[in-house]
């Protein structure tokens, strides 16, 4: 099984032709790892930009999330299924539980049972979770069968840093993705940052990418725009220093931008 690139590209809030724009641009780029959901409402035009695109099957990363509505034994495996089919692949290589279930409606153990059987039964190659605290990972732990629990997708930015959510999960062999790693551009124009940025003749964007690959985590940045896109793609290249680690690293304040009411308790 392929193993998920560090670096890809989201999707979030992207629909229709700007959706299957942005994919195509982003596969022109160089990236080889989409990440999308079942409620971005935008899984059949990442499909078809990746059909048109033509590249073979094991040449790209894909990612897509269960809703919240389907966290159940009647829903889960028809609306994998449905993703597919909306995707024009056979199977993506991450299936992920998008949120836990709002209250407990849905047990876990029923919800993680079919997200299991959805790997059994080759819809996906990997499965994980987003937005689990860590009770919720210790839970997935004792349910799933060891080595199983491959990605936990959470918000990690310079200001919302989740350090000891990132070491639970180091310490049980558990990727991070981390999303919005641009707290939806306000990073990009922090002081701090520009500083950084300026001192190594490179774009904030940059910056804040080669924070999260140094520390380790699997990022999905979005744009609209192919140079920004490019420009995303390039910052592998950028090495920081230990002294622009400790600058960012002071950025922290625990401040999170995606919270709905629906979210669990915080860590």
């Amino acid at each position: 099984m392929k193993d998920i690139p560090a670096l890809g590209m989201g999707t979030f809030r992207l629909k229709g032709e700007t959706a299957y724009q942005a994919v195509t641009d982003a596969l022109d780029v160089g990236f080889r790892h989409i990440d999308t959901a079942q409620i971005y409402d935008n899984e059949s035009e990442v499909g078809s930009a990746l059909a048109d695109f033509e590249l073979e099957r094991d040449e790209f990363f894909l990612t897509t999330k269960v809703w919240n509505s389907h966290l159940n034994r009647t829903g889960f495996i028809p609306s994998v299924k449905e993703s597919l089919e909306k995707l024009s692949v056979d199977y993506v290589d991450l299936l992920l539980i998008h949120w836990p279930s709002p209250e407990d409606n849905a047990p876990m153990d029923e919800y993680l049972g079919e997200l299991l059987k959805a790997k059994q039964q080759g819809l996906t190659k990997h499965i994980g979770v987003s937005n689990f605290t860590i009770a919720q990972l210790k839970d997935a732990l004792r349910i799933l069968p060891a080595g199983e629990l491959y990605v936990n997708q959470v918000e990690v930015q310079p200001y919302l840093q989740n350090h000891d959510l990132r070491a639970f999960c180091a310490s049980n062999d558990i990727k991070v993705t981390g999303y919005n790693p641009f707290y939806v551009g306000e990073v990009l124009s922090d002081p701090e940052i520009v500083r950084i940025a300026d001192k190594h003749g490179v774009s904030p964007a940059n910056v804040a990418i080669s924070w999260q690959l140094q520390n380790g985590l699997i990022t999905i940045p979005a744009s609209t725009n192919k140079d920004h896109l490019k420009d995303n793609f390039n910052s592998r290249g950028l090495q920081l220093d230990a002294e622009d680690m400790i600058a960012i690293g002071k950025l922290d304040r625990g401040d999170r931008k995606i919270d709905p009411d629906f979210a669990p308790q915080w860590d």
